[in-house]
């Protein structure tokens, strides 16, 4: 099997499909994604099957049951493919969009003009999910795009791509809009993330070595976050009710997902009455608590947290705890150990808030509320393609307006310049 001709194959269809693609109408391209929606619907005892052979694959091969968890499609998460679908349809087709239209001394007019990316490629592990959630977003976003999913759900993918070109092909799109990689050999991906003749940036959706490797030896500009170092900061001008409340759910509400709290900076002066209140809850929950020296004076329970604690995103029931002087302290602290993913701050203090906000350098940056909130549906994109902690191009949760760029336009009625 000749993997680089393969991949050039792909790449020639994507960039065929994706200036069709381009063209297609808001109407056209919702039609797609109900008839997509329509195959998944038709399709959901094969789907299943499908699913059950990367099961029982992946029992066999040892996957632990979180992998397993993120593997299976249950109806409920069909279901929740089609709802998926029908929300993206519903959502303002961003293409073609004009704005800061305005007259220049001249009598021209110049704006800027929302465009597709052209063909996005992007690489996930275990879940097929993710497959609906990439194609949809790409074809409203009037993209074509190249999935690359996990090798462990293979036959989960090829099944929902069996649905997605049915899908196009009922709308009069071309098929070639969505292709999913059909060979589990890694060297597809060494293809996929250099072919700069055909594909414009690289998406990687999974683990941090899945994304320091597409980092590092992609040629095509990527979109990523590598960590989920999220922190909660409780001001000595907290709510105090505001606080537990914010702090339990940022860290207690799902533990293996980015936007999880890892690290608890508290107000010297508040730590007292904060600190007992949200160790007896933690504990209650079984979550591990490693703190700094003053932490562990004031919670016996806690272990001592060490420098690799403070770079640590454990993706588990374990919270590092940090007493600070004031905000400075706390603002140095996420500036120096945080992966700009998403921060918060809980104050009553409105000057203070604002100083949070424009200090803080992450793409995400947050005034009494959990940090669980960092993500594209709860922001109100619809769905979202992965989150960027870059600051060229898409920053945060990379909806349809991240998948898309400006272009500059200009309306005159015969002006030369002078």
């Amino acid at each position: 099997m000749d993997i680089k001709a393969i991949m050039q194959q792909l790449g020639q269809q994507a960039r065929q499909a994706g200036r069709e693609i381009s063209k297609a109408d808001s109407n056209k391209k919702n039609q797609a994604l109900f008839a997509i929606a329509e195959q998944i619907e038709n399709s959901r005892e094969n789907l299943a099957a499908e699913n059950q052979k990367d099961l029982s694959a992946g029992k066999a091969n040892g996957l632990d049951a979180a992998s397993l968890d993120r593997l299976e499609l249950t109806p409920s998460r069909i279901t929740a493919m089609i709802e998926g679908l029908k929300q993206v349809a519903s959502l303002p087709d961003p293409v073609g969009e004009i704005t800061n239209l305005r007259y220049r001394p001249t009598g021209i007019q110049v704006g800027q003009m929302r465009v597709p990316l052209g063909v996005i490629g992007i690489i996930y592990e275990s879940r097929p999910n993710v497959t609906i959630d990439a194609a949809a977003l790409c074809l409203k976003s009037g993209n074509a795009c190249i999935l690359r999913g996990g090798s462990e759900s293979i036959h989960s993918n090829q099944a929902i791509a069996a649905c997605i070109a049915k899908g196009l092909q009922q709308a009069g799109l071309p098929t070639e809009a969505v292709q999913v990689v059909g060979t589990t050999d890694r060297a597809a991906v060494g293809e996929l993330i250099t072919m700069q003749v055909y594909v414009d940036v690289i998406v990687p959706r999974g683990g941090k070595s899945l994304i320091e490797r597409i980092t590092k030896e992609a040629t095509i500009p990527v979109i990523k976050h590598l960590d989920g170092i999220c922190h909660v900061y409780i001001d000595d001008k907290a709510d105090l009710d505001k606080a537990v409340t914010i702090a339990m759910n940022a860290k207690t509400h799902r533990y293996g997902v980015c936007n999880a709290m890892e690290t608890l900076l508290v107000a010297e002066s508040i730590a007292g009455k904060v600190l007992p209140i949200l160790t007896e809850k933690y504990l209650e929950k079984g979550v591990e608590l490693r703190g700094c020296l003053k932490t562990c004076a004031l919670i016996p329970q806690a272990s001592r947290a060490t420098e690799e604690d403070w770079h640590t995103e454990y993706l588990a029931p374990i919270l590092s705890i940090k007493i600070v002087a004031d905000m400075d302290e706390a603002i140095a602290h996420i500036n120096q150990y945080g992966s700009a993913h998403t921060d918060a701050i809980v104050t009553e203090d409105y000057s203070l808030a604002r100083r949070f906000l424009r200090e803080v350098d992450s793409s995400s940056v947050m005034v009494n509320a959990s940090t669980r909130f960092a993500d594209g549906f709860e922001y109100g994109l619809g769905a979202e393609i992965g989150i960027s902690t870059d600051k060229l191009h898409a920053r945060g949760p990379v909806g349809l307006e991240g998948l898309t760029s400006l272009k500059y336009i200009v309306l005159g009625d015969g002006q030369i310049r002078q």
